[in-house]
C-alpha cells in the first residue's frame, strides 16, 4: 500500500513540475520558435517518464498476481491434504465402529 502512495506521489509531482516548467516558459524571454521547441521537447520528455511509471506499475501488478496465484495455489493443496487426512480419519473412525 505504502509503495502505491509513493508511486502516484511522484506521478503527480512528476505532472505539477511539467506544469510549472510549461508556465515558466510561456513567461520566458525567448522566441515563440524556440519556446515551442522547449515545450516539445519537455512534453516528450513528461511522456517518458509517464510511460515509465505505468511499465513499474504493470510489472509490479504482475509480480502480485503472480504470488497471489501461489498462494492460491497452496491453499488448494493444503485443503486438499486436509480433506483427505479427515476421509482417513473418518474412515478409521467407522472401522471401528
Amino acid at each position: 500500500m505504502a509503495h502505491e502512495d509513493s508511486s502516484n506521489n511522484v506521478v503527480w509531482f512528476v505532472a505539477g513540475a511539467a506544469v510549472g516548467a510549461a508556465i515558466a516558459l510561456l513567461f520566458a524571454p525567448q522566441s515563440g520558435k524556440e519556446t515551442r521547441k522547449l515545450i516539445a521537447k519537455k512534453a516528450d520528455e513528461g511522456r517518458d517518464a509517464l510511460a515509465e511509471q505505468g511499465r513499474a506499475a504493470m510489472d509490479r501488478t504482475k509480480e502480485l498476481y503472480e504470488k497471489g496465484r501461489k498462494v492460491a495455489d497452496d491453499a488448494a493443496e493444503m485443503f486438499e491434504r486436509g480433506r483427505k487426512l479427515a476421509e482417513g480419519a473418518i474412515g478409521s473412525v467407522r472401522e471401528r465402529i
